[in-house]
């Protein structure tokens, strides 16, 4: 599933449709005593007393209840979070719940204090329940004019929110009671307020301290300062209503009531309540559906993560994905693309799309991937969805065939001479561009101009079957027939398995799966996917090599010379029957790199349109930026490898 489509629900649609948005505690019999004059403190009291001592009574009316035990192997849902190759946060994924659990420990101390103080300054008194808080909570409520505190403790609230419906009944208010004692007589107090921070509504999708803090605050929830932890506290009863997003001086109130209480408990002063009343808050934006920084890259890492773990863990687990790409080079590439966009526009080629994919041939780790000139206007991502056919980039294939059986060299000869095959019920005769004819050739010249005639009768004489098990060593993965023409590139291939062929030829035939994700974790850092680099040799060394030698012609004085950047580089132009598409894949002994043009509707692009002409400039460029720091290096040559 895209992120876009899981990012679905406002925070208003979100309450409308039951989320647990902390109700108003008002206190566990402020609702339920009424009284018509005279006082309700002695009464409130005095209820409270008996409901306390006839809990154990009604315990065993609770038989039913959930056997809190669970509790010790609970994961509540998490949000899972992508990043560059450098920790850069690109995105984070998750279902209705944004959260991210954290220690006790990792909570700054003041909020801790500020909601201890606003939902059960006694919390480390009681166990469980606290029935003289009733009364305390009615006394301090009529003192403020307000609801500043309520009777149910924070144990009490956490059972509601992970066991209990949301009725407002005595049944339930009991159950919340029986459930809270039971909690605390297996868990210590730290533990409960952790599980209790990890787990309220703070409002906008964010659940518990930590994404709440990163919300408000854009800060991490250890370094809250006491300002805003009294402002964050202060959210618990009503999230939206007091949210500072929604309503600025309904925050600051109930920020103010908070610091209030916490000087009336003596947790800080008289001064520090001033200076805190008196602190701007500098408010952050909501994080929970803020779109992605690399879409691209970030949708490709989500479909990949499906496929493995399920939506499921992707969505709730809590998972840490680092990426192969580093933030700055993406956009890099997706500059160049647009701006590559822009250029052929303004010679006169309407192309609707450009693609353009690089991958590390020493890992084999993707380092850019721009699927399209805009995602804005354009989600589909062609560099890893769209298979288009790759014309002449595809006889390098053929041509490594032939160098790997040993039979020929550059300098065998070919004939570059009307043929015709039977295919099937009808006749193929190749031709060449321009449809003339060259004679006798050497394999150098006929691939470093690109002839098409002899690219089909060296796929004859080498065999189809054997070109296309060197694809699938290679990792194209699409359906490969052995038709006549499929060394011209008859086949549909992606940006994504060209360029990741073609690093395994700038490695000099090592060769891993090209990946997006260096590793995944959990949120506990338990390693659950390592995609370490593990290369295997699985081409021959002298004809990968011979190769390479071969494609570094094209560009010093074949098709590709519009490719040239001035240092070894090796590559090969595409262009297809009627111009629909053309490319450029090619490479240094650093990175590969594959650029498409075409038309998403197939449109031809326009006669005399080239790979060499079009697509080589725009590798050119990109090629440039992405090397100016980066040591020249050189391809190995063909002499220091036995020939098979």
């Amino acid at each position: 599933m895209a992120t876009s489509t899981v990012r679905q629900k406002s925070d208003k649609r979100k309450r409308k449709q039951g989320a647990p948005v902390p109700e108003k505690n008002t206190g566990f019999f402020l609702g339920i005593v009424k009284v018509a004059g005279g006082t309700m403190l002695g009464t409130a009291m005095l209820a409270s007393s008996v409901v306390a001592g006839g809990l154990v009574g009604l315990a065993v009316s609770f038989r039913n209840l959930p056997d809190v035990r669970v509790l010790r192997n609970y994961v509540p849902t998490e949000t899972s979070y992508i990043y560059d190759i450098k920790g850069k946060l690109l995105d984070s994924l998750h279902g209705e719940a944004n959260r991210e659990v954290v220690k006790l420990d990792d909570i700054s101390p003041e909020l801790k204090r500020a909601v201890l103080a606003i939902e059960d300054s006694h919390f480390y008194m009681h166990n469980g329940i606290n029935p003289t808080s009733v009364g305390r909570a009615m006394l301090v409520n009529w003192r403020n004019r307000a609801v500043v505190e309520g009777g149910s403790t924070i144990t009490m609230q956490l059972v509601k929110n992970l066991f209990l419906s949301r009725d407002r009944t005595i049944s339930r208010k009991l159950a919340e009671a029986v459930l809270a004692i039971r909690v605390e007589q297996i868990f210590a107090k730290d533990q409960v307020l952790e599980m209790y921070l990890n787990n309220i509504y703070w409002g906008h999708n964010s659940y518990g301290a930590e994404t709440a803090a990163q919300s408000y605050f854009n800060k991490s929830a250890a370094d809250l300062n006491l300002p805003e932890a009294a402002m964050m506290a202060g959210l618990i009863q009503a999230p939206e209503d007091y949210s500072p997003f929604i309503n600025y001086e309904e925050t600051k109130r109930r920020q103010k009531l908070v610091l209030a209480r916490m000087q009336d408990l003596g947790w800080i002063t008289a001064e520090e309540e001033a200076a805190a009343r008196q602190a701007p808050l500098l408010i952050g934006q909501p994080t929970a559906w803020r779109s992605s920084n690399l879409p691209y890259i970030t949708e490709a890492v989500v479909g990949e993560l499906q496929e493995r773990f399920g939506q499921d863990a992707v969505l709730q687990g809590g998972i840490r994905v680092q990426t192969t790409v580093d933030y700055n080079f993406q956009k890099m590439a997706e500059a160049s693309v647009a701006a590559a966009h822009s250029r052929l526009r303004n010679r006169g080629l309407y192309a609707d799309q450009v693609a353009l994919v690089a991958v590390d041939s020493r890992t084999h780790f993707v380092k850019a991937m721009v699927g399209g000139v805009s995602y804005q206007e354009s989600q589909f991502n062609r560099a890893i969805q769209s298979l288009r056919q790759p014309g002449s980039a595809f006889k390098p294939f053929v041509y490594y065939a032939a160098f790997a059986s040993g039979e020929y060299t550059p300098n065998s000869s070919i004939d570059d001479a009307p043929v015709r095959y039977r295919d099937g019920s009808a006749y193929y005769e190749p031709q060449n561009y321009g449809g003339s004819f060259s004679g006798p050739v050497s394999l150098q010249a006929a691939l470093t101009s690109s002839l098409n005639v002899p690219a089909v009768k060296l796929g004859q004489q080498v065999g189809l079957d054997k070109v296309i098990e060197i694809c699938r060593t290679l990792g194209i993965k699409n359906p490969l027939d052995p038709v006549v023409s499929l060394p011209l590139g008859s086949i549909g291939v992606t940006p994504m398995e060209m360029a990741g062929s073609f690093a395994t030829f700038a490695s000099n035939g090592w060769h891993s799966d090209p990946t997006i994700i260096v590793r995944v974790t959990d949120s506990s850092g338990n390693v659950l996917l390592d995609n370490t680099p593990k290369p295997r040799q699985v081409l021959d060394p002298w004809a990968t090599a011979t190769l390479t030698g071969v494609l570094q012609g094209v560009i010093s004085g074949g098709t590709g010379t519009a490719a040239n950047i001035g240092r070894p580089a090796a590559g090969k132009t595409g262009t297809t029957t009627s111009e629909r598409d053309v490319w450029f894949v090619g490479y240094v002994p650093q990175l590969a790199t594959a650029v498409w043009i075409g038309n998403d509707n197939y449109r031809p692009l326009g006669t005399g349109v080239t790979g060499g002409g079009y697509a080589a400039p725009i590798w050119r460029d990109f090629m440039q930026e992405a090397l100016k720091n980066e040591p020249v290096e050189y391809f190995p040559s063909p002499s220091k490898f036995p020939r098979p």
